[in-house]
This record gives structure tokens, sequence and C-alpha cells, in this order.
């Protein structure tokens, strides 16, 4: 989730105290992804310069921008980028079904604001979504529960995740909990 540098690194325009700390494990996570065959779905904020969310937050993660770019540490080579255009999984079917990563662009902190990304997930048929990245209490959060209410399987890797606040975002991750979702480790996963 919104692995980019305008959030973990701290020249980032909204960088996360202690974000770069998730960078390792989100690494190792990545590359037992590829390595053994699990399609990637990475989010990334895409904002234009002027976006609506700036009345809200301060600039970050313009389109082009260095900023906005992916933590090279969480891309794996030619990803698929399905932007929030309508319809865009129409036509892309099967680079989606025969490429490692894709990245699903949005605007918004809720990544299922993407009017793409259900019926991706429907194309996929995964049976289990394991979540890690930034912010907890935002963008990871609006993932596990959308995933959660889509009826899947969630497991948060919990030293894998960074938060803002460190008390809201364990208590998000109650609230996850309680709602049916599962929590994990890097070493859980990859083990």
């Amino acid at each position: 989730m919104d692995t980019q540098l305008d959030f973990v690194y701290p020249a980032g325009a909204l960088y996360t105290p202690g974000a770069e700390g998730i960078v390792k494990q989100v690494k190792e996570l990545t590359r037992f992804a590829d390595a053994n065959g699990i399609t990637l779905i990475s989010t990334a904020d895409a904002h234009s310069e002027n976006d609506p969310e700036f009345r809200e937050w301060k600039p970050h993660c313009v389109i082009g921008t260095t900023g906005q770019q992916k933590v090279a540490a969480t891309l794996l080579k030619d990803p698929v980028v399905l932007t929030t255009a309508p319809d865009r999984l129409t036509g892309v079917e099967a680079d989606v079904a025969s490429t490692s990563q894709i990245i699903v662009q949005k605007q918004k902190i809720d990544c299922f604001t993407n009017p793409n990304l259900k019926p991706l997930l429907n194309l996929l048929k995964a049976d289990r979504f394991v979540v890690y990245g930034v912010l907890t209490e935002f963008c990871v959060r609006a993932a596990m529960f959308g995933l959660l209410e889509m009826g899947f399987r969630v497991e948060a890797v919990t030293d894998a995740i960074n938060s803002f606040d460190p008390e809201r975002g364990s208590s998000f991750i109650r609230q996850f909990q309680a709602g049916g979702g599962k929590l994990t480790t890097v070493k859980q996963v990859t083990g």
C-alpha cells in the first residue's frame, strides 16, 4: 500500500516518521511474491497538481514527480498500471493475468475508489490477501476493511506497516481483528 517516496522517506512531502524502517520487510515480501508466482497488487496515489485532496492534505504524489514514484524495493519488472479511468480493465485482462505486479492508481485514501479495483479482484480470483505498507490508519485500513467487506481472507503484516499515530493504528488493527481479519508477520508469510 502506497510505498511511495513522498510517504516513506524523510524528504517526502507527507513523510511518515519511521516508514523507511519497513522498507527491508516490504522488499522481502515483494521478492517472495515474485519468486512464488504471487500477483502483487500495489497501490499508488496519483494526484493532479490541484487535486481536491490537497484541501485536506498538503500536496503529495503528484503524477510525474519524484515523490510519486514507488520505492524501488517495492517494484517488479514491467508492472501493469491500472488508472482510475472507467473500464480501464477492459482490453488489458490478458496483461493483468500474465503480470507479476499491478499498480492500482488512486486519487483518494480508499483504493476502492478506483472503479477498476473490484473487477480486478474478481478477475484474479485470489483466496487470500496479505496487506502491508503505509499508512495503517488511512490507506492500509481502507484496503483491509474493503477486502473484508468483499468476503476475502485478509491478513495484515504487522511488521511491514507503519502509522502516523501508532495508538490510532493499533486501534484500527484491533477493529480489523474483530471484523475477521488476521495478523501475520514477514517471517510467517515468507517462512
